[in-house]
């Protein structure tokens, strides 16, 4: 008998698509990068309609930019977007510590917040982004509103180009272990107007020093 052979069931259009997408959400490809297409079609051996048809998904996500020329960079954020951003990250995340609260489940879903909150120290930028990220999405699925997550999720691509933008290797403050705890703490004694005005602390501080960086 034949064996198997493993198939890309990917359209050629949707590889491309996801590796810009990842070069872009991982800064791999920085923020203000060309994006030519005739470079991009030779890169990836595929047509200029291909390339076209997945720069202009990743324009329509808000995370590649077009000039009056035509011209496609790698979105860079504004410091607007940056407050505008964490302003909506605060809410849906006050939102869903709230719904944890009133959860019957919010026992469980505390001592899972404990395991998962970023560690005391150690690892990259990227290492400990991706942590901080990972809690904050954890929180979000707890509430167990699809909706929620779902919009939590759509702003994720356009986040980490916030905040790989400030180009550092060192962890920032804001992404420790002690950030995050208070936060855990008042939806274990289901305190929510405490959790909430955390939520909005922590948020607002992180968008402080993003704007900051990016001036």
């Amino acid at each position: 008998m034949t064996p198997r052979t493993a198939v890309n069931r990917l359209t050629l259009r949707e590889q491309v698509l996801d590796d810009l997408r990842q070069g872009i959400t991982t800064g791999r490809l920085s923020p203000g990068a060309s994006l030519i297409e005739t470079e991009l079609a030779e890169r990836y051996d595929v047509s200029r309609g291909t390339v076209r048809e997945a720069l202009r998904f990743l324009q329509e996500a808000g995370l590649v930019d077009g000039d009056a020329r035509g011209k496609l960079r790698v979105h860079t954020p504004s410091g607007r977007e940056v407050t505008e951003l964490f302003h909506v990250r605060a809410a849906l995340e006050g939102l869903a510590l709230r719904e944890i609260i009133d959860s019957p489940r919010r026992d469980e879903i505390t001592a899972d917040l404990h395991r998962h909150l970023p560690p005391a120290g150690g690892g990259t930028f990227v290492d400990r982004l991706n942590l901080d990220l990972a809690f904050h999405e954890r929180m979000c699925r707890a509430a167990g509103n699809d909706i929620l997550l779902g919009t939590w999720k759509r702003l994720e691509d356009r986040m980490r180009i916030v905040l790989l933008s400030v180009a550092r290797e060192d962890p920032l403050p804001i992404m420790a272990r002690d950030q995050h705890l208070p936060i855990v703490e008042a939806i274990e004694r289901g305190d929510a107007r405490d959790g909430v005005q955390l939520v909005f602390d922590h948020m607002n501080e992180a968008a402080s020093f993003y704007r900051d960086a990016l001036s």
